[in-house]
């Protein structure tokens, strides 16, 4: 696995470009990391991709008519089978913070990647879901030595109070221990 300097790509991903991104104003320093699932609890639907690439058919569920004013993106979405899917380059500013603060800056969209998990803050994630996860931190701090461990943080974290995710069904001390294996 690893970065694409010029094109800013994961050689490894699925890449499917997103109109919901611009350009970067900052340096990244900063991992944000979320979930989703689409419809809400539904896995494996092929609806988040759409979403995020601004083809979400709004008729196909309810739901979706709930959502259809947004643009969002996220630099990388990770599938319940650990399929990675790219929808912004890196150097981006790809839209999945909205609202949003860390360490005395606003803005995360601006400094941060954005990696969404397929899931729901009380789904228990899938094992190859953190093992996909912590290979993407370690290519992400090579490439971007900024991003320390302090600053890979949850959408919670740098928006509280209005987002959640990625919930308490995710597992942190779990995440940091298949990260020290991998670095072993």
């Amino acid at each position: 696995m690893k970065i694409d300097q010029t094109t800013g790509l994961l050689d490894t991903a699925k890449y499917l470009p997103s109109p919901h991104c611009n350009e970067r104003p900052s340096d990244i320093d900063m991992i944000v990391v979320h979930n989703i699932s689409l419809p809400p609890a539904e896995f494996g639907t092929g609806w988040v991709e759409k979403f995020f690439c601004g083809k979400l058919d709004h008729s196909a569920h309810p739901y979706f008519e709930t959502i259809k004013e947004l643009k969002v993106s996220a630099h990388l979405f990770i599938s319940r089978l650990g399929v990675i899917t790219q929808f912004v380059p890196f150097q981006m500013r790809a839209w999945h913070a909205g609202v949003s603060g860390f360490d005395g800056k606003e803005n995360c969209n601006d400094f941060s990647i954005g990696i969404e998990l397929e899931g729901t803050d009380d789904s228990p994630y899938e094992t190859i879901q953190y093992q996909k996860l912590a290979d993407l931190i370690q290519i992400l701090q090579k490439t971007y030595p900024a991003i320390t461990r302090q600053r890979i943080v949850g959408h919670s974290d740098i928006a509280p109070g209005r987002k959640t995710d990625p919930g308490p069904s995710f597992d942190w001390r779990y995440l940091d221990c298949v990260l020290a294996t991998c670095s072993a």
